[in-house]
């Protein structure tokens, strides 16, 4: 069974709920000049319009049939999290998510699973959708932008979320989110090759440098796009870490935590996956499509493949290593 661990989508039924009822959400929709719905928050933020694949199974099974790949395991679009609302308004909302993604997934038990949001803006709220989704939907972790509204995860105070996750059992996917891009990343192409990327960077060594991982050794956390800049750039995080008083630094230097993290294989080049490879191990790395989006992976096992890694390492990054972190 050839499992995608990176995979997103969107009932259309949260749109229809969020067309009867905005204002118990802090959130209406509206009509795009570029075409399509707009998910368009209280506290001032609009996101892009939806495109059609985003809201769509029926093309999916096909493309999953195409890729190889037996089962998704669904995160919602990262960009609608909703961190910027009042706690009261972002636990309703990633509750809706939620309920609307389990039944999805109920529908579809042997294709599909799930990932649950949470309002991160308020650890006790996040810790406790996250029992929820968990517990209620059958999520078989969390998902989480790779910022709390422009806060590093590293530097926020959700000491009683990491806890929440370590008592349940489950992963934690980071992923990065920029809807509205930084000034030098304006360019698309920049915003999504470069600003990306580095969003989950600068977060990681957030996490490492403030301790988290320390303070939560039994914290599983997922990394996209083969974990960012941070593999190809530890002996720099290493090297910083040499000038550190003790007080300031982790226990241990970056490179000895590269393997407390899992990654999927999403860097769209051999030599680089191989790179990732022989830094973690096999037994970290996930498959990762990122579909339905533009830079997903289309062809995931066939890069796999093109990789060289004998039999036995493709069965672990495509399959086994998923059912061993998602108890599937």
């Amino acid at each position: 069974m050839r499992i995608d661990m990176h995979a997103h989508y969107v009932p259309p039924s949260v749109l229809e709920i969020l067309e009867k009822d905005s204002s118990y959400y802090g959130a209406h929709l509206e009509e795009s000049t570029q075409g399509g719905q707009c998910v368009c928050y209280d506290y001032g933020l609009t996101l892009r319009p939806f495109f059609p694949r985003l809201l769509d199974l029926d093309e999916r099974w096909s493309e999953m049939d195409r890729q190889g790949v037996d089962r998704q395991i669904l995160s919602v679009w990262a960009d609608l999290f909703g961190y910027g609302m009042p706690p009261e308004h972002g636990a309703r909302w990633n509750r809706l998510l939620n309920d609307r993604l389990f039944e999805t997934v109920q529908k579809h038990p042997d294709r599909l699973s799930m990932l649950a949001s949470v309002p991160m803006q308020d650890a006790d709220r996040a810790a406790t959708e996250l029992e929820y989704g968990v517990r209620q939907c059958g999520a078989l972790g969390g998902v989480v932008a790779a910022s709390v509204d422009g806060v590093n995860l590293g530097e926020a105070p959700l000491d009683n979320f990491w806890a929440a996750a370590v008592e349940l059992g489950v992963p934690l996917f980071i992923h990065p989110t920029q809807p509205i891009p930084a000034p030098r990343t304006r360019n698309p192409v920049l915003n999504v090759g470069v600003q990306y990327v580095y969003d989950t960077t600068v977060t990681v060594a957030s996490l490492l440098f403030g301790g988290v991982l320390d303070r939560f050794p039994e914290l599983n956390l997922i990394l996209p796009h083969g974990g960012g800049f941070m593999p190809y750039q530890v002996g720099r995080f290493d090297r910083l870490y040499r000038n550190l008083e003790p007080a300031q630094a982790p226990a241990q230097p970056p490179s000895a935590y590269l393997r407390r993290f899992w990654y999927d294989t999403i860097v769209h080049l051999p030599a680089a996956l191989r790179y990732l490879r022989d830094l973690v191990g096999s037994d970290r790395i996930l498959l990762g499509t990122d579909y339905p989006f533009p830079v997903d992976d289309q062809d995931p096992l066939e890069n796999i493949q093109a990789a060289g890694f004998p039999a036995g390492e493709v069965d672990q990054i495509t399959e086994g290593n998923a059912k061993a972190l998602f108890k599937l």
